[in-house]
């Protein structure tokens, strides 16, 4: 496992939206190794956490780290779609924070077929539960689907021949291996590494990782309810790594601070995106395509 792993995102800036000298309860809904979580209840001892992650394998890793705040924090293998379900106790609601990106604890486990540097099953299942791989949908979706998914959730602009290439070589032989798949990206997008260029793979694996994990099904709309069910002065922080993310958090913010039917009034405390510093960046790479978006419950 890298170091990387273990460093969260935007973190002092995470703790000041939330605002954790308050005591109280803290949800986080994407626990992975609990870097944020872990400093909460370091920082404060009248806090609790809740933590929720589809990633088992995650929420086990971490729980070494944990067992000094056992009596603070509850742990659920669990997506946080289904918090608002789960029926517990929101009174004492003071922060709710999103981190949305992947770790490197998952990045550099080949098995799991999350990077395309790394020779793996296509799979990329973040809830081994789930029955759906990168690799059934690159054999089993047609071309014109497998078109609309890379060009709507990766972004690129050769989905339609990449589709028509899929489509074609998998009649062969299956795709089943990240390389493998790497490299017809690179042969379709005639890729040449140039700096400050993205990989076409890095679009095309963030595509399939969306579909397989549903990772913006229901986002907003669990947004919604939940701010409707938090008290007042609860804080929301969100932190995204790529636009699709960060567009879903920023219109679901602007859409709940623009309500006046009598629902949920809520406040936005960032006008625009937080980004990394320089020397957060120094010390962490994966922070640079980060953005932290903050709200409140009013």
């Amino acid at each position: 496992m890298s170091d990387e792993a273990h460093i969260p995102v935007l973190l002092e800036e995470a703790l000041g939206f939330l605002d954790i000298e308050r005591p109280g309860l803290y949800l986080d809904c994407t626990f992975g190794l609990g870097g944020h979580s872990l400093e909460i209840l370091k920082r404060n001892p009248r806090t609790e956490v809740i933590g929720f992650d589809i990633d088992e394998s995650a929420l086990l890793e971490a729980e070494s780290q944990l067992r000094p705040f056992a009596d603070r924090i509850r742990l659920f293998h669990s997506d946080f779609r289904y918090i608002p379900d789960l029926k517990i106790d929101l009174s004492a609601l003071k922060g709710v924070l999103f981190d949305l990106g992947m770790s490197s604890f998952q990045l550099d486990n080949p098995q799991r077929g999350f990077s395309f540097q790394k020779e793996g099953p296509l799979d990329m299942r973040m809830d081994l539960r789930n029955k759906i791989t990168a690799e059934r949908i690159i054999d089993k979706y047609s071309e014109p689907k497998l078109a609309e998914l890379f060009r709507e959730l990766g972004e690129l602009k050769q989905a339609t021949r990449l589709a028509r290439r899929i489509a074609t070589l998998r009649k062969a032989a299956p795709i089943t291996t990240t390389t493998a798949l790497c490299r017809i990206v690179e042969e379709v997008c005639a890729w040449r590494p140039q700096k400050g260029k993205i990989h076409p793979a890095a679009k095309v694996f963030q595509a399939l990782r969306i579909e397989v994990n549903q990772e913006l099904a229901g986002l907003p709309g669990f947004l919604e309810r939940l701010a409707a069910a938090a008290p007042p002065g609860t804080r929301f922080v969100a932190i995204s790594f790529h636009s699709l993310e960060d567009r879903a958090v920023k219109r679901t913010f602007l859409s709940l601070a623009a309500q006046d039917n009598g629902g949920p009034s809520f406040r936005i405390l960032t006008r625009k995106p937080v980004m990394a510093s320089e020397s957060e960046l120094l010390r962490n790479s994966r922070a640079r395509s980060a953005k932290l978006r903050a709200g409140e419950r009013t």
